[in-house]
Protein backbone atom coordinates (compact mmCIF):
# COMPACT_ATOMS: atom_id res chain seq x y z
CA UNK A 1 0.00 0.00 0.00
CA UNK A 2 1.57 3.27 -0.85
CA UNK A 3 2.50 5.29 2.23
CA UNK A 4 0.36 8.52 1.93
CA UNK A 5 -2.70 6.00 1.61
CA UNK A 6 -1.59 4.39 5.03
CA UNK A 7 -1.01 7.56 6.44
CA UNK A 8 -4.77 8.73 5.33
CA UNK A 9 -5.93 5.63 6.59
CA UNK A 10 -4.04 6.17 10.26
CA UNK A 11 -5.78 9.91 10.56
CA UNK A 12 -8.79 8.46 10.22
CA UNK A 13 -8.63 5.92 12.62
CA UNK A 14 -7.11 8.01 15.04
CA UNK A 15 -10.60 10.18 15.24
CA UNK A 16 -12.30 7.44 15.36
CA UNK A 17 -13.18 4.90 18.61
CA UNK A 18 -14.25 1.67 19.05
CA UNK A 19 -17.20 1.09 21.62
CA UNK A 20 -15.02 0.38 24.36
CA UNK A 21 -12.78 3.53 24.22
CA UNK A 22 -16.08 5.47 24.18
CA UNK A 23 -17.29 3.72 27.19
CA UNK A 24 -13.97 4.60 28.90
CA UNK A 25 -13.93 8.00 27.49
CA UNK A 26 -17.74 9.05 28.78
CA UNK A 27 -17.74 6.60 31.44
CA UNK A 28 -20.49 4.77 30.88
CA UNK A 29 -21.18 1.06 30.34
CA UNK A 30 -21.69 -0.57 27.01
CA UNK A 31 -25.50 -0.60 27.35
CA UNK A 32 -25.21 3.24 27.78
CA UNK A 33 -23.58 3.71 25.00
CA UNK A 34 -25.85 1.64 22.60
CA UNK A 35 -28.77 3.45 24.02
CA UNK A 36 -26.92 7.09 23.15
CA UNK A 37 -26.20 5.74 19.64
CA UNK A 38 -30.04 4.23 19.16
CA UNK A 39 -31.69 7.28 20.34
CA UNK A 40 -29.40 9.58 18.16
CA UNK A 41 -27.72 11.66 20.79
CA UNK A 42 -24.63 10.03 20.03
CA UNK A 43 -23.76 9.24 16.30
CA UNK A 44 -21.70 6.74 15.35
CA UNK A 45 -21.02 5.11 11.82
CA UNK A 46 -20.68 1.40 11.39
CA UNK A 47 -17.46 0.03 9.78
CA UNK A 48 -17.92 -3.75 9.15
CA UNK A 49 -19.13 -5.38 12.26
CA UNK A 50 -17.66 -2.58 14.14
CA UNK A 51 -19.48 0.42 15.40
CA UNK A 52 -17.70 3.48 16.00
CA UNK A 53 -17.33 6.66 17.09
CA UNK A 54 -15.80 10.21 15.70
CA UNK A 55 -13.84 12.28 18.15
CA UNK A 56 -16.86 15.41 16.92
CA UNK A 57 -19.58 12.65 17.97
CA UNK A 58 -18.03 12.30 21.11
CA UNK A 59 -17.30 16.08 21.66
CA UNK A 60 -20.53 17.16 20.85
CA UNK A 61 -22.08 14.72 23.63
CA UNK A 62 -19.96 16.34 26.19
CA UNK A 63 -20.80 19.59 25.10
CA UNK A 64 -24.56 18.94 25.50
CA UNK A 65 -24.07 17.07 29.05
CA UNK A 66 -22.31 20.48 30.00
CA UNK A 67 -25.28 22.60 28.73
CA UNK A 68 -27.94 20.23 29.99
CA UNK A 69 -25.91 20.29 33.34
CA UNK A 70 -25.03 16.99 33.40
CA UNK A 71 -28.61 14.88 31.93
CA UNK A 72 -28.04 14.87 28.09
CA UNK A 73 -31.07 11.95 27.60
Amino acid sequence: MPPEIQDQIDRLNSRLWPVEAVMERLSIGRSMVFELMASGQLRSCKVGRRRLVSESAINEYIARVDQTGGDAA
